[in-house]
């Protein structure tokens, strides 16, 4: 106990504390920003400057910090100054908003840093094609741990970290499902790397994981109630657009009533996504260094920094 309070490595931060955070730091334009927007994942100019402009302010601050201890650890061994990236991962549960808050965190520290190379990867590229998947039996726990190459998911943030000039990841399509043959991201000689997916944080029987590369971990926090309402709600609006497209893997979908998709999208949440979220995704957020909670209307209403 602290103060009569439980101990805790986290200090917690109202929104409305945090917003005075942000300083000058440069904010995004509204038609930027609502290209920056996910489906389901509603991002108001109050969200991004009030919660994003000072978690971008900080995450600058850290890689700044990063760099002048690198250069003081440098100048001690009498060596010259290493390029290694500093690496930002961001986990959380499928539909509570990942993918638009890493590309706010993005576009954000590019518009304060221009100079800097900022890039983002996510993990879906490391998923197992879909042949192996089925090949193993596991195509419907697809977003577990089994279900990525984590060998080359390793190697991949090994390389990274290793100062490597250039690296390369494969590419995910959520249109098929699958991933794209024959395609790649190339990352070359990045400043700062986003790295965004399920399981960034997470550890498994190996020594080494990814998250030991990470120099800081974000976390995307709700309530299980409101994210499978989100995800139920995600999947009614993919009925309508992307799953009307012959191309899609889930066009079966398309044709189904309200109640039907609700049904089916409720199964696939009960069949995976939320056990997913207890057994693996879940169980990492206590390795965040900053937690951002989400209320039942999608926006963050708190945050959790880890202390210094």
């Amino acid at each position: 106990m602290l103060n009569g309070r439980p101990a805790t490595p986290f200090t917690a931060i109202e929104r409305d504390r945090w917003k005075e955070l942000g300083g000058d730091g440069a904010a995004l334009g509204y038609d930027e920003l609502a290209g920056l927007s996910g489906l389901g994942e509603p991002v108001a100019l109050a969200e991004m400057s009030e919660v994003y402009v000072p978690l971008a302010r900080l995450l600058v601050l850290r890689v700044e910090a990063r760099r002048r201890f690198s250069a003081a650890q440098s100048e001690f061994l009498g060596e010259p100054p290493d390029r290694v990236p500093f690496l930002i991962a961001l986990a959380g549960s499928v539909a509570v908003g990942k993918s638009t808050a890493a590309r706010l965190v993005l576009a954000l520290m590019r518009g304060m840093r221009p100079d800097w190379r900022v890039e983002l990867v996510t993990t879906d590229g490391f998923l197992l094609p879909n042949a192996t998947l089925v090949e193993r039996g596991i195509l419907q726990r697809k977003g577990f741990p089994e279900s990525y190459d984590r060998r080359a998911l390793l190697r991949f943030v090994a390389a990274l970290k290793s100062g490597v000039d250039e690296v390369s990841a494969p590419v995910y399509s959520h249109l098929t499902y699958d991933i794209v043959p024959e395609e790649s991201q190339r990352v070359v000689r990045p400043d700062v790397v986003v790295l965004e997916g399920v399981n960034v944080l997470q550890r498994g029987a190996g020594r080494v994981y990814v998250s030991d590369f990470v120099d800081f971990a974000l976390y995307l926090d709700a309530d299980e109630t409101d994210v499978r309402r989100w995800y139920l709600e995600r999947f009614l609006k993919l009925r309508n657009g992307a799953f009307q497209r012959p191309e899609s893997y889930f066009h079966r979908y398309a044709s189904l009533s309200d109640q039907e998709a609700i049904a089916t999208a409720d199964a696939i949440w009960n069949r995976t996504n939320h056990p997913n979220l207890v057994q693996n995704i879940g169980p990492s957020r206590p390795r965040a260094d900053l937690i951002l909670e989400k209320g039942p209307d999608h926006f963050v209403r708190r945050l959790h920094l880890r202390r210094a």
